[in-house]
Protein backbone atom coordinates (compact mmCIF):
# COMPACT_ATOMS: atom_id res chain seq x y z
CA UNK A 1 0.00 0.00 0.00
CA UNK A 2 2.73 2.54 1.15
CA UNK A 3 4.57 1.50 -2.03
CA UNK A 4 1.70 2.11 -4.20
CA UNK A 5 1.44 5.84 -2.94
CA UNK A 6 5.37 6.69 -3.51
CA UNK A 7 5.05 5.64 -7.00
CA UNK A 8 1.60 7.54 -7.60
CA UNK A 9 3.52 10.76 -6.21
CA UNK A 10 6.96 10.05 -7.91
CA UNK A 11 4.73 9.58 -11.31
CA UNK A 12 3.36 12.92 -10.46
CA UNK A 13 6.26 14.68 -9.69
CA UNK A 14 7.52 13.48 -13.44
CA UNK A 15 4.79 14.59 -14.66
CA UNK A 16 4.78 18.16 -13.52
CA UNK A 17 8.30 17.94 -14.34
CA UNK A 18 7.66 16.97 -17.94
CA UNK A 19 4.97 20.04 -17.98
CA UNK A 20 7.10 22.57 -17.25
CA UNK A 21 9.90 21.74 -19.30
CA UNK A 22 7.39 21.52 -22.18
CA UNK A 23 6.22 25.01 -21.55
CA UNK A 24 9.05 26.55 -21.09
CA UNK A 25 10.23 25.11 -24.95
CA UNK A 26 7.09 26.31 -26.22
CA UNK A 27 7.45 29.78 -27.15
CA UNK A 28 10.82 28.38 -28.50
CA UNK A 29 8.88 26.21 -31.16
CA UNK A 30 6.04 27.94 -32.08
CA UNK A 31 5.33 27.49 -35.82
CA UNK A 32 4.35 30.71 -37.92
CA UNK A 33 0.97 30.12 -38.28
CA UNK A 34 -0.04 30.68 -34.59
CA UNK A 35 2.69 33.82 -34.42
CA UNK A 36 0.68 35.64 -37.40
CA UNK A 37 -2.53 34.70 -35.49
CA UNK A 38 -1.20 36.17 -32.23
CA UNK A 39 0.36 39.37 -34.04
CA UNK A 40 -3.10 40.33 -36.12
CA UNK A 41 -4.69 39.31 -32.26
CA UNK A 42 -2.32 42.34 -30.43
CA UNK A 43 -3.05 44.50 -33.75
CA UNK A 44 -6.60 44.42 -33.58
CA UNK A 45 -8.23 45.25 -29.67
CA UNK A 46 -11.19 43.86 -28.36
CA UNK A 47 -14.18 46.39 -28.78
CA UNK A 48 -16.15 46.01 -25.38
CA UNK A 49 -19.85 46.40 -26.41
CA UNK A 50 -21.45 48.42 -24.21
CA UNK A 51 -24.49 47.48 -21.91
CA UNK A 52 -27.78 49.42 -22.98
CA UNK A 53 -29.68 50.25 -19.39
CA UNK A 54 -33.40 50.00 -18.90
CA UNK A 55 -35.44 52.58 -17.62
CA UNK A 56 -34.94 52.37 -13.82
CA UNK A 57 -30.69 51.77 -14.34
CA UNK A 58 -30.93 55.43 -16.18
CA UNK A 59 -33.30 56.77 -13.30
CA UNK A 60 -31.43 55.84 -10.42
CA UNK A 61 -28.54 58.23 -11.56
CA UNK A 62 -30.85 61.25 -11.22
CA UNK A 63 -32.61 63.39 -8.67
CA UNK A 64 -35.25 62.08 -6.98
CA UNK A 65 -34.87 59.01 -9.10
CA UNK A 66 -35.95 60.89 -12.33
CA UNK A 67 -39.32 62.11 -11.41
CA UNK A 68 -39.79 64.78 -13.37
CA UNK A 69 -36.82 64.42 -16.14
CA UNK A 70 -37.25 63.06 -19.85
CA UNK A 71 -36.50 59.85 -20.85
CA UNK A 72 -36.74 58.24 -24.69
CA UNK A 73 -36.20 54.77 -26.12
CA UNK A 74 -32.93 54.88 -27.97
CA UNK A 75 -34.53 54.07 -31.58
CA UNK A 76 -37.13 57.08 -31.03
CA UNK A 77 -37.51 60.19 -32.50
CA UNK A 78 -39.31 63.46 -31.13
CA UNK A 79 -41.43 61.27 -28.89
CA UNK A 80 -40.44 61.15 -24.84
CA UNK A 81 -41.78 60.17 -21.57
CA UNK A 82 -41.88 62.56 -18.37
CA UNK A 83 -41.57 60.50 -15.73
CA UNK A 84 -44.31 61.06 -12.98
CA UNK A 85 -44.19 57.96 -10.76
CA UNK A 86 -42.04 54.77 -9.99
CA UNK A 87 -43.17 52.01 -8.60
CA UNK A 88 -39.51 50.14 -7.74
CA UNK A 89 -38.93 46.53 -6.68
CA UNK A 90 -37.04 45.64 -3.71
CA UNK A 91 -33.69 45.31 -6.47
CA UNK A 92 -34.08 48.52 -7.91
CA UNK A 93 -33.88 47.54 -11.14
CA UNK A 94 -37.28 46.53 -12.06
CA UNK A 95 -40.60 48.29 -11.28
CA UNK A 96 -43.58 49.81 -13.14
CA UNK A 97 -43.40 53.49 -14.18
CA UNK A 98 -45.99 56.17 -15.67
CA UNK A 99 -45.42 59.26 -17.34
CA UNK A 100 -46.46 62.31 -19.53
CA UNK A 101 -45.97 61.16 -23.33
CA UNK A 102 -44.64 64.04 -25.28
CA UNK A 103 -44.24 64.20 -29.48
CA UNK A 104 -41.93 67.12 -30.70
CA UNK A 105 -41.76 68.83 -27.11
CA UNK A 106 -45.76 69.27 -26.75
CA UNK A 107 -47.66 67.01 -24.42
CA UNK A 108 -49.96 63.80 -26.43
CA UNK A 109 -52.39 63.64 -23.49
CA UNK A 110 -53.21 65.31 -20.21
CA UNK A 111 -53.09 62.61 -18.01
CA UNK A 112 -50.69 60.17 -17.24
CA UNK A 113 -50.09 56.63 -18.54
CA UNK A 114 -48.61 53.59 -17.71
CA UNK A 115 -45.03 53.45 -19.88
CA UNK A 116 -44.54 49.87 -21.66
CA UNK A 117 -40.92 48.58 -21.85
CA UNK A 118 -39.99 49.91 -18.91
CA UNK A 119 -37.53 46.90 -18.69
CA UNK A 120 -35.93 46.49 -22.13
CA UNK A 121 -32.56 47.79 -22.37
CA UNK A 122 -32.69 50.62 -24.67
CA UNK A 123 -33.83 53.66 -22.42
CA UNK A 124 -31.58 57.10 -22.58
CA UNK A 125 -31.75 60.27 -20.51
CA UNK A 126 -33.16 63.69 -22.30
CA UNK A 127 -30.76 66.44 -20.71
CA UNK A 128 -31.92 69.26 -23.87
CA UNK A 129 -35.80 68.97 -22.79
CA UNK A 130 -36.87 71.49 -19.85
CA UNK A 131 -38.45 70.00 -16.59
CA UNK A 132 -41.74 71.05 -16.13
CA UNK A 133 -40.62 72.90 -12.42
CA UNK A 134 -37.49 75.00 -14.36
CA UNK A 135 -40.00 75.98 -16.95
CA UNK A 136 -42.93 77.50 -14.93
CA UNK A 137 -40.08 79.26 -12.85
CA UNK A 138 -38.59 80.26 -16.00
CA UNK A 139 -42.10 81.78 -17.24
CA UNK A 140 -41.69 85.14 -14.74
CA UNK A 141 -39.09 86.29 -16.83
CA UNK A 142 -37.51 89.53 -15.67
CA UNK A 143 -38.77 92.07 -17.88
CA UNK A 144 -42.45 90.73 -16.44
CA UNK A 145 -41.17 91.23 -12.94
CA UNK A 146 -39.82 95.15 -13.82
CA UNK A 147 -43.73 95.33 -15.26
CA UNK A 148 -45.15 94.37 -11.84
CA UNK A 149 -43.37 96.73 -10.12
CA UNK A 150 -43.67 99.79 -12.29
CA UNK A 151 -47.98 98.88 -12.18
CA UNK A 152 -47.70 98.68 -8.33
CA UNK A 153 -45.19 102.40 -8.25
CA UNK A 154 -48.06 104.20 -10.07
Amino acid sequence: MASAIGSRVESVRNSLLLRSSLNFMRPFCSSSSSTSSAVSSAQKPKKSKRKKKNLFEVAQFLPNWGIGYHMAKCHWNEVSYEITKLNLYKDGRHGKAWGLAYKNGLPIADAPKKISGVHKRCWKYLPNVVKASESSTNSTSPTDIDLKVETEAS
